[in-house]
């Protein structure tokens, strides 16, 4: 028996066929046996074989997004169930060899959709404590569950669904630092003046569940609580800012882009989607995290014990002249480099680059998503590693994911890794670490694929809804972000993304220039530049594949 595959059903005279849903293919007959419950139109999983393909599950209406964001987990293996664990709340209540912070004033800032909660924060004066939920305690290592955890790496999250790493009796409850309960942690303590961190498991209380909009809120006025609670917020601000602007100044990237976010209209479409720039807030989270990871591989690395660093190599030199080449081809400022260029300037050259880069974009209003584009695809991609080789992108000299280990597979091994070292526990790490780094890396991309497909599926749906309400001919402004050989790629209404062919670009036969920067006509008429702007109009929308065709609007 093949693969299952999801099919949308329909019926041809007696007969119920199932047309391939995310891949072209050929329609397949659907054995009568066990199909009483389909519908055409229904969405199904069928296992292909000798003769009919035999239906596995019926997943809902096929013109409801989230049915098809439901089968797009299922067609990509994310919903294979988890393996067998005993967990129940008794397990919190063994407080031997904890630190009881339940007194101290912890609270989280998470986005509002979400369910897991994975760090809370303490502010004092003098030192910040980074609570991160000890899933360890709940995880046994070598456990058919740890082992499952490790297969799938991640969790995989697509708009409004989530694929977990872990089950969700740990997940969403508890492993998640939920308020005015008591949760198990692994707490880093840093002390603000002198840097120095202190490592250990606690048990916490945290007091409140904030958003993002809620903690702007408070840090603004708008929104009264607490005065202990809104100190704290404001005494997170004054740190997390002095961390950043230390982060920036020792040669960290500046790129910075937003998340994007969809609406449902509760009757099964997509009602709205916007990028949302990084919330305030989500600052005074992300610096700590960063802080605790550092600490927390700044003592693996300098005792020399492996776990799985994140790692961000210093990029090639060759890379780097090529992004100033570009840059110069398209008109923006570049920074100085040393006629021999080594991997330490080149790291330099390229943070620097990132500075230009969003200044020239933020004044000039041109290549705002194009040319951040162009300093990312010059970088190494960050990965995972037993060895501590540094990470580029963060100007750090050691660096782990520690701060997520409901989501992350990594950062559970980086929990064990600290935990020995402390003495907490004698667990072993996994023997094969170098290929659980090389497989974690790939799940990781896999995932981001998978979540960026989905998103697609989204914007599909929805510009499929405003064609149908401004037409057809409706013309859109828009950037060229992206340019190869047959074509252009163009964000346009700020939120959709498509494809001109070249065979669309009308007057002249185009053809990529040797940077890649343009496709320039070969009669030296006018030419298509990265982050030029651009109309253009809709001639295709392929919603199950998320695909849009474009053509220039005159």
């Amino acid at each position: 028996m093949s693969e299952p595959v999801v099919v949308e059903v329909a019926r041809r005279g007696k007969l119920l066929f199932g047309e391939p849903y995310f891949v072209p293919g050929v329609p397949v007959p659907i054995d009568r046996k066990g199909s009483g419950e389909v519908r055409p139109g229904d969405l199904a999983v069928v296992r292909t074989g000798r003769g009919r393909a035999k239906l596995e599950r019926v997943l809902g209406r096929a013109d409801r997004i989230e049915t098809v964001l439901e089968a797009l987990l299922v067609q990509e293996g994310e919903r294979g169930g988890f393996e067998p664990f005993e967990a129940t709340g008794s397990a919190l209540e063994d407080h031997e060899g904890r630190v009881d912070l339940r007194g101290e004033l912890a609270f989280t800032i998470d986005p509002e959709t979400a369910k897991d909660f994975d760090d809370a924060l303490t502010l004092h004066d003098d030192r910040v404590l980074v609570h991160i939920a000890d899933v360890s305690w709940f995880v046994a290592a070598g456990s058919p569950l740890d082992h499952g955890a490790a297969r799938r790496a991640f969790s995989v999250y697509v708009p409004g669904l989530v694929s977990p790493m872990l089950p969700p009796e740990l997940s969403d409850d508890l492993c998640s630092l939920r308020p005015d309960v008591d949760r198990f942690c692994v707490t880093v303590e840093v002390e603000l003046g002198s840097g120095r961190a202190r490592f250990y498991r606690s048990v916490i209380r945290s007091r409140a569940r904030l958003t993002y909009a809620q903690a702007e809120a408070i840090l603004a006025g708008r929104e009264r609580v607490e005065p202990e609670l809104a100190e704290a917020l404001r005494r997170a601000e004054r740190v997390t800012s002095d961390l950043r602007e230390r982060r920036f100044a020792r040669g960290a990237l500046r790129i910075e882009g937003g998340d994007l976010v969809f609406a449902f209209d509760g009757k099964g479409g997509v009602a709205g989607a916007w990028r949302e720039a990084e919330p305030h807030a989500h600052m005074l989270v992300e610096e700590l995290m960063i802080l605790a990871n550092e600490a927390v591989a700044g003592l693996l690395a300098g005792r020399r014990r492996e776990a799985l660093y994140r790692v961000h190599e210093r990029p090639d030199p060759q890379a780097v002249e090529l992004l100033l080449a570009k840059l110069s081809d398209l008109g923006v400022p570049t920074p100085p480099s040393p006629e021999l260029m080594i991997p330490a300037d080149a790291a330099a050259v390229a943070a620097a680059a990132s500075e230009r880069v969003a200044d020239y974009s933020a004044r000039s209003g041109r290549g705002r998503v194009a040319f951040p584009a162009l300093v990312l695809r010059a970088l190494k991609q960050a990965r995972y590693d037993p060895a501590n080789l540094g990470h580029s992108g963060l100007a750090s000299q050691a660096y782990c994911h520690f701060t997520s280990p409901i989501r992350r597979y990594p950062d559970l091994v980086c929990h064990r890794a600290l935990l020995r070292e402390l003495g907490s526990t004698d667990e072993p790490l996994p023997e094969d670490l170098a290929e659980l780094a090389e497989h974690a890396s790939a799940r990781e991309r896999a995932g981001a694929q998978l979540e960026y497909r989905a998103d697609e599926i989204c914007l599909a749906w929805l510009l499929d809804q405003r064609l149908f309400e401004l037409g057809w001919e409706a013309v859109f402004e828009g950037e060229i972000v992206g340019l190869i050989p047959s074509g252009l790629f163009v964000r346009f209404d700020e939120v959709f993304e498509g494809f001109v062919p070249a065979r669309r670009l009308h007057g002249d036969y185009f053809e990529l220039n040797p940077l890649g920067t343009a496709l320039v006509g070969r009669r030296g008429g006018r030419g298509y530049r990265l982050g030029d702007p651009v109309e253009v109009r809709v001639r295709e929308v392929r919603r199950s594949e998320g695909k849009i065709e474009l053509a220039p609007a005159n």
